[in-house]
């Protein structure tokens, strides 16, 4: 019964998306005629480039004008001080990993909602690990409250692992990393682990989290994989050397 209900959903999105859209009306007919293969190949012709092209689009923006999203962040913030306007100069400048000042915009928008801000506060954290100050990205990680969201929860015990890494807490960084990487896509968690596995010499052990990580990789969309090109790039380097020596 799941199973239906899953494909009976896909195929109202599909419909209405092609509606929405003006998309050629014949893909209703395939789409209803055929639930599996006709809403497929709707998402794979009509859905997708549009992603992809969005996606270009952006980075292609990015690269010609990279202060474009700072200066407009910049004019807003004249316009007016609010704490939305503050997260958004910190979110820019954090994208240009100028961490000092993003930490001083989210300190200032965290002081203009009083009864706090859980994800201005994770924020925070991360530019206090970025910049260096792990133990305050930690503090600020185990003063948030609790999501209702496993995603959300998840992002914090990544940013918390990552503090106590630095912080000289291997183990438990170790454990946290090990635990969110069978909920969270793509391979960070077990890239880190790996990385912290081989730092302390257990090498044979670190071939583990480094397969996943090959294994997620191949089914990866081209621009999340061209996002962490470094980080997959890595992985694939060292499981080829450890398995050339045989760990």
């Amino acid at each position: 019964m799941l199973y239906l209900a899953l494909i009976v959903i896909v195929q109202i999105a599909c419909v209405v998306h092609c509606i929405q859209k003006r998309r050629n009306p014949w893909w209703i007919v395939g789409i209803l005629l055929f639930p599996l293969i006709g809403s497929a190949a709707y998402v794979i012709v009509e859905v997708l480039p549009g992603r992809e092209l969005r996606m270009a689009k952006a980075a292609a923006v990015k690269t010609i004008d990279p202060e474009r999203d700072l200066r407009a962040a910049r004019e807003a913030l004249a316009t007016s001080d609010t704490a939305a306007n503050r997260t958004r100069l910190g979110d820019a400048l954090a994208e240009q990993e100028n961490w000092g000042e993003a930490a001083i915009h989210y300190l200032m928008a965290l002081e203009k909602t009083p009864l706090g801000d859980r994800a201005i506060q994770l924020k925070l954290a991360r530019v206090c690990l970025e910049s260096g100050n792990s133990a305050e990205a930690r503090r600020l990680v185990d003063e948030l409250p609790e999501s209702q969201s496993t995603a959300e929860n998840d992002r914090a015990a990544m940013l918390r692992a990552r503090a106590l890494a630095e912080l000289g807490e291997t183990e438990a960084a170790i454990a946290i990393f090990r635990d969110v990487g069978t909920r969270m896509p793509g391979a960070e968690a077990q890239c880190r682990e790996a990385g912290l596995l081989i730092e302390q010499g257990r090498e044979a052990e670190a071939a583990i989290p480094l397969a996943e990580a090959e294994r997620r990789a191949r089914n990866l969309d081209r621009y999340e994989k061209l996002r962490d090109r470094d980080m997959y790039a890595w992985a694939e380097r060292t499981l080829a050397d450890l398995r050339a020596r045989g760990l």
